[in-house]
């Protein structure tokens, strides 16, 4: 199991929506640290935080109090466009709908991370190896329509993983999927996670998915995380 030195940390976080008159407290106190290369599931019940933590976590928005750092840096002090170079160079993406471009194939999918970073050289060869890595490598001339869900959630795991970023944050990855298939997608990344050494934190409803996990933390009403269960060492 992965027990490099913590590189990301979450202190006293707090998070709120306005809705009408009432205020909405989503978060309340959260904390959690992750260390370099560490597998985290988070579970629970809807409502309880669980996509608002990772949408703060990836600087798609921002906390109302405490502190959430990477390696060192404030996250909630980067301007918009720091926060979207750390997006883009550092976190890694994937959500329960796909989110693909239905007019781009499989391949130009996963190399367009790139092409907006303006990584260029070499975008090609990486987007076909990722392909090759999550089974697809005779599907990459097909568009996200003549692709099962399966498939789908696979390119997009690929174009989270195309510029090799540190940090993957999975909302619900397996959420469209049938238990089968979730399990198949969770050993996709458990693959890429020992090549390439990238964090992971992976939010889902389904227990039955996270026994491989370094740790399980259960998020309860308000945000608070408890460890729930130790996954199995590597």
């Amino acid at each position: 199991m992965h027990r490099a030195e913590e590189f990301l940390s979450v202190e006293g976080v707090t998070k709120g929506y306005r809705s009408g008159e009432r205020r909405l407290e989503v978060l309340s106190a959260c904390d959690l640290q992750v260390a370099a290369g560490e597998r985290i599931a988070i579970i629970g019940q809807s409502g309880v935080g669980k996509s608002t933590l990772l949408h703060l976590l990836a600087g798609l928005d921002r906390p109302d109090s405490g502190s959430i750092r990477f390696r060192g840096r404030e996250l909630d002090l980067l301007s918009e466009p720091d926060l979207a170079v750390f997006r883009g160079r550092h976190v890694g993406l994937v959500f329960q709908f796909y989110h693909l471009l239905p007019e781009f194939s499989a391949l130009e999918n996963i190399m367009m991370p790139a092409l907006i970073g303006g990584v260029v050289d070499g975008a090609y060869e990486r987007a076909a190896g990722l392909l090759t890595d999550v089974g697809l490598a005779d599907r990459a001339d097909h568009f996200p329509s003549e692709l099962s869900g399966g498939e789908r959630q696979r390119v997009a795991i690929a174009r989270a993983l195309i510029r090799e970023p540190e940090l993957i944050l999975a909302d619900e990855p397996t959420g469209n999927l049938d238990l089968e298939n979730g399990r198949r997608i969770l050993e996709i990344f458990f693959q890429l996670n020992e090549r390439l050494g990238n964090a992971m934190i992976l939010v889902t409803h389904n227990p039955e998915l996270v026994a491989d996990f370094d740790r399980v933390m259960m998020m309860e009403s308000g945000g608070r995380l408890r460890e729930q269960t130790s996954g199995v060492n590597r």
